[in-house]
């Protein structure tokens, strides 16, 4: 009983946001962020290494599948180990604070403002098509985007929220219109669909399907400010995943019908070519809106989410406290301003190898891999070392589900590695900088 307490209390310990978050909220929040650009660039990809029409849309159930396991373990951490560090918490209970740290610096450097620049990127591109600001007009949209923002988040937790549901509503409603005209008004192709002579084959097809489910864990992040936490968690990432996954199946379907197989495959702007046969030239320009606003929410949503683990760092190292300085509203601004300045730093880099959106795929993708199967393993190392803390949510299946997260997580580090380049090599290096910072940490 008394190391029962003794658990409970050490996690009762910790500064935590209050409870700010609607069950309607979370979802907003976690829909907003997986239902980015990804969707509007994956499906070619998948299509092009996939034999037939079943296949397909198998991928897209897998995938969806693949994320509901993920979500009952993440669940499981979330529920038992509220706190506004997510990943860095459970990392620091499990593996010391070491390789908590590192993921954080990690998660501030690479993972989550590698992230905001994507994500900023995919917007300057597609304003730029409707807009265009001279020869470097997207890196222009992008920096604008990350520092408005990063502002609008700093002036606190409701306005960014709102902003968030505003702006996923406006998401699902324009993929959901895809739907309706690929459905219902594209002409039905004649093409037949023949054998995929890449390859990469099914295993590279999920990569791409998995890439575009991403971002579900962000969750974590919040899992402090959830209102009625026990229970709400655990309903925002069912009804979410569950929300995304029904949207990309439907979203996928009209692909299939509008284009076909075939065509899907060697389609450079699959989404775009769907509304262009519909519509016409109104069609381009109904994507690309579609596109921006889809961009800007999950831009919002990663910077909401992104300084929280910032926070949680300044939290914990005294060198490093003006991450967790706030002024007069419930957000971390120093934490804020950081991943701001360091998302327009590599925007920058993007620009400077002028391939933006290619250049922090590869920058982000082996980093990211790498430290969520270590979360998973960190849920098999909790259950065995801490016992007796209360867990209001137990994973299904237990050890299977979270093995099967591992593997899947084990698949696509190993994945991002031999499908990356220089940017790989960067994000390790920059990573690695963070060593002799928890030496000097450690020195005084």
């Amino acid at each position: 009983m008394r190391r029962k307490q003794h658990s409970q209390a050490a996690i009762g310990k910790v500064a935590s946001p209050k409870p700010s978050l609607a069950f309607v909220d979370a979802v907003a929040l976690i829909v907003g962020i997986v239902i980015g650009a990804g969707i509007f660039e994956t499906p070619a990809l998948v299509a092009a290494n996939v034999s037939s029409n079943a296949a397909l849309m198998l991928t897209w159930l897998v995938g969806g599948a693949i994320s509901l396991v993920g979500a009952l373990c993440y669940a499981e951490l979330a529920t038992a180990y509220p706190h506004v560090g997510g990943n860095y918490y459970y990392l620091k209970r499990s593996f010391g604070q070491r390789v908590a740290f590192l993921f954080a610096w990690a998660r501030m450097t690479v993972v989550q403002t590698g992230s905001i620049a994507l994500l900023a990127f995919v917007f300057g591109d597609y304003a730029s098509r409707i807009l265009g600001l001279g020869t470097f007009s997207a890196s222009v949209y992008a920096a604008g985007a990350i520092a408005l923002f990063t502002t609008l988040n700093i002036f606190g937790l409701q306005q960014g929220k709102r902003t968030q549901n505003l702006l996923t509503v406006a998401t699902v409603l324009g993929l959901l219109l895809i739907v309706i005209i690929g459905i219902a008004f594209a002409t039905p192709t004649s093409i037949p669909a023949t054998e995929s002579t890449n390859s990469g084959g099914w295993g590279l097809a999920m990569l791409f399907v998995l890439l575009s489910y991403g971002g579900w864990n962000e969750a974590a992040y919040i899992s402090a400010e959830i209102q009625n936490r026990q229970r709400n968690i655990v309903r925002s990432l069912l009804w979410s995943i569950g929300i995304i996954t029904v949207i990309y199946f439907l979203v996928n379907l009209a692909y299939l019908k509008g284009l076909g197989l075939e065509a899907m495959g060697q389609s450079q702007a699959v989404a775009a070519d769907l509304m262009q046969q519909a519509l016409g030239d109104r069609g381009a320009i109904i994507i690309s809106l579609l596109i921006v606003i889809a961009s800007l929410g999950s831009l919002n949503a990663t910077i909401f989410t992104g300084a929280r683990s910032n926070y949680a760092l300044g939290q914990d190292f005294p060198r490093l406290s003006f991450l967790k300085s706030s002024g007069s509203r419930s957000s971390p601004t120093g934490a804020m301003l950081v991943q701001g300045a360091i998302a327009i730093v590599l925007v920058v880099l993007g620009t400077l190898t002028r391939r933006g959106f290619e250049t922090m795929v590869d920058y982000t993708a082996p980093v990211f891999w790498f430290f969520f199967l270590l979360t998973g393993i960190s849920l098999l190392v909790l259950r065995m070392r801490e016992p007796d803390v209360q867990r209001p949510f137990q994973v299904p299946l237990y050890p299977l589900t979270p093995l099967l997260f591992c593997v899947v997580c084990a698949y696509l580090f190993y994945s991002s590695l031999a499908y990356t380049g220089i940017g790989a090599i960067a994000s390790i290096l920059v990573v690695g900088l963070g060593i002799p910072l928890w030496q000097w940490h450690q020195s005084n």
